[in-house]
């Protein structure tokens, strides 16, 4: 196996710090105009202290750092992180993927509506986006969308050939 080719596992308690910066180095590159709601230490408390320990977390690691998280709850995709580097390199593809396996049945998920590039690339992977608020209802009071996915109905195959009875 190639030495830059990701592994993906579940996050334990030692990947928190690591998760936490790329949280952060993601969140900074990919969203410059919002407003976080908490500083750098409490975004590594958050992630140490509940997010890695009491939510279904995923991490890709490569070349020995994390460089991507997955954060599920339930039926919500609660966090889809890469560090900046790894962007545009299939590793957002494979956690979506993984997310679509551990809920076979639906998953849900919220965006900042500036996040264009986000927006892009859950609607590519069959996303629907289903509301909009005003973000009055998140901690950065910035506009967000709220995307649905469910995994499509099972066709029946038609069949070129009819029996006469």
């Amino acid at each position: 196996m190639n030495s830059a080719e990701p592994v993906f596992r579940r996050a334990d308690d030692a990947d928190a710090a690591e998760v936490a910066d790329v949280w952060l180095r993601s969140f900074t590159a990919a969203l410059p105009t919002v407003r976080r709601a908490h500083g750098d230490d409490e975004v590594r408390e958050w992630f140490s202290s509940v997010v890695v320990p009491q939510y279904e977390t995923w991490v890709a690691v490569a070349e020995g750092f994390v460089i991507g998280l997955l954060v599920l709850d339930g039926e919500e995709l609660e966090q889809l992180y890469l560090d900046p580097s790894w962007r545009g390199r299939g590793v957002g593809d494979r956690f979506v993927d993984l997310a679509k396996q551990q809920r076979p049945d639906g998953l849900g998920l919220w965006t900042f509506q500036v996040n264009g590039s986000a927006r892009r690339f859950y609607e590519r992977h069959g996303f629907t986006a289903v509301e909009y608020t005003d973000g009055l209802r998140n901690e950065e009071h910035e506009p967000d969308v709220r995307y649905t996915w469910r995994p499509d109905e099972v066709a029946l195959p038609i069949s070129s050939h009819t029996r006469k009875l």
